[in-house]
This record gives C-alpha cells, sequence and structure tokens, in this order.
C-alpha cells in the first residue's frame, strides 16, 4: 500500500492536502471572478453571471420589448439566465472537479 510497506509521512499528507484545500480555494476565486454568458431568443436576451452563478449584467434587445407581451419577455431573461447558470456550472466542474476529486480521495476526519 504505501513504499516499501512502511507507514505513511503524516507531514507529508497534511502538507499535500493544505496544498490542495489551498488550490482548491484559488480556483474557487477564480470561478467567482469569471463571467459566463447565457444567451436566449437568438441573442435577443443576453445574460451574464460569474462562474458562482452570480447575475451581473442583463442586455435586452429593444426589438423583444413588447408591452402587450411581458410574458415571453420574462420568458426570455428565465431561459438567458438559465442557460448562463448551466455554462457557470459545467465552467465550475471543469475547474474544481479534479481538486475536489482529489481532496475527497480519502483523508479521513478532514472537512472536504
Amino acid at each position: 500500500m504505501f513504499p516499501g510497506g512502511g507507514q505513511p509521512d503524516m507531514q507529508q499528507l497534511l502538507q499535500q492536502a493544505q496544498k490542495m484545500q489551498q488550490d482548491l480555494v484559488a480556483a474557487q476565486q477564480e470561478l467567482a471572478e469569471t463571467p459566463v454568458e447565457g444567451t436566449a431568443g437568438g441573442g435577443l436576451v443576453r445574460a451574464t453571471v460569474t462562474g458562482s452563478g452570480e447575475l451581473t449584467a442583463l442586455v435586452i434587445d429593444p426589438k423583444v420589448v413588447d408591452p402587450e407581451d411581458t410574458e415571453t419577455l420574462a420568458d426570455l431573461i428565465v431561459a438567458a439566465v438559465r442557460d448562463a447558470n448551466v455554462s457557470a456550472q459545467q465552467l465550475a466542474q471543469e475547474k474544481l472537479g479534479p481538486l475536489a476529486q482529489g481532496l475527497g480521495g480519502g483523508l479521513p476526519g478532514l472537512p472536504f
């Protein structure tokens, strides 16, 4: 199980865990600052969220604004935000997935 059949070097394991945790925090920070765009209605409505899912911008083409049909506009906004959030989740999985798997690899008692 361990090279040479000896016991694991606990100091080394803790250092590795600490490095992985620092990498995870850095990746989460980068993700929180990364803009991700979603669209609906062929680009008539564009929503921008951060990689962590915070809505930061919403652009609505005036052509889609019909005072008689606000339901369609609302649906397009929801669809654009949903599209952006799906993209943000995919980005999070790409950035955090490998780090989270490394941390979840089984250091019992650690909170991750």
